[in-house]
């Protein structure tokens, strides 16, 4: 667990005059970076005999990626483990799960108040907990191991680069990574500003807006109890099409193929390369590989039909005049069905 590579992007932003490199975290045993908080919060109590192997279960909420690494801890302690999801997580991830022998439960029904499932997937994970005796829930959206888990992140980011790291990008969704990473920079004092990149329609960093969020992983419709906001020294929001846009880009020019939260992070370093000083030195944090991705971001079919014709926006990108590239991005957003959030 841990240790993946840092490999570093020559090609991703034509005539950007800073260095960028990529923590590729599928190289994770259960493909994620999810697999650091998943071994932190389970891994003390099974220590303990908290969590017994044969009689215990496990149980969370998640989109996917955190699943999929409890799943496999699960399955390796003999411990079962009840998975509630929503309608949003693709068919290959339920899959995977099952193929661990995870018991998973799919939320269909939004929350009448909010509109979002989310809601609605915590609300099952408490009655299942006073349903099953001693049932445990590791609760990523306020469990403190969360977040403690990626204090080796980017330990294993600043010994690489040897503490010249000048810019972190990451994706938000519980503020696991965020929160661990900060605290690690603040602990040894070091320059870095992190970036941290939101959905749009996020409750996260107060994004207000009418739309439906359809690319998982990061942005959230309930604020983690784990969030501090001032962990980050900028927030940038970035909708679905972006995620889109930036795996393609970061697959056609660099033949690295990842998933829809990486796509938010390197559209999120496009959208604030003017303002970086030359020299700088920028990490990407990836969460994930694009393999569980194909059937929707990487399937032209998909793409298109969601939102037009817009393969242009990474096959025929460069040279684009400064700005043309993003407002292209919005009108293609704001040509979508829309409802509220």
């Amino acid at each position: 667990m841990g240790g993946t590579p840092l490999v570093e992007l020559e090609r991703l932003i034509p005539g950007f005059s800073s260095r960028v490199y990529a923590k590729t975290e599928w190289f994770n045993p259960g493909g994620s970076i999810k697999d650091r908080s998943a071994l932190s919060m389970l891994l003390d109590r099974i220590r303990s005999g908290q969590l017994v192997p044969g009689s215990s279960t496990v149980v969370e909420s998640s989109s996917g990626n955190l699943a999929i690494g409890i799943a496999q801890l699960c399955r390796y302690f003999g411990l079962s483990f009840i998975c509630v999801v929503d309608a949003r997580t693709t068919a290959q991830n339920i899959a995977i799960l099952r193929a661990y022998g995870a018991d998973v439960r799919i939320v269909t029904e939004p929350d009448p108040v909010t509109g979002e499932l989310l809601p609605q997937r915590l609300k099952l994970v408490a009655r299942l907990l006073t349903e099953i005796p001693g049932a445990y829930c590791p609760d990523q959206y306020s469990n403190p191991l969360n977040p403690q888990a990626h204090l080796a992140t980017m330990a294993e980011i600043d010994e690489a680069l040897d503490g010249e790291v000048d810019y972190l990008v990451l994706s938000v969704g519980t503020s696991g990574t965020l929160g661990g990473c900060a605290e690690y920079v603040r602990s040894r004092g070091l320059r870095t500003k992190i970036i941290a990149v939101d959905a749009i329609g996020s409750v996260l960093f107060d994004s207000v807006c009418a739309c439906s969020r359809i690319i998982p992983g990061h942005g959230a419709s309930v604020r983690p109890a784990v969030l501090d906001r001032a962990d980050a020294h900028r927030v940038v929001h970035v909708g679905d099409l972006d995620c889109v846009v930036g795996c393609r880009r970061l697959v056609q020019r660099e033949a690295v193929l990842a998933g829809g939260s990486s796509g938010a992070v390197v559209s999120a370093l496009e959208r604030i390369a003017p303002e970086i000083p030359a020299d700088s030195t920028c990490v990407l944090i990836l969460p994930d590989g694009g393999d569980r991705y194909l059937e929707t971001i990487y399937d032209d079919a998909w793409v298109r039909d969601r939102f037009g014709d817009v393969s242009h926006l990474w096959k025929h990108s460069v040279g684009f005049p400064a700005g043309q590239e993003q407002d292209e991005r919005q009108e293609a957003e704001e040509e979508r069905e829309v409802v509220p959030c």
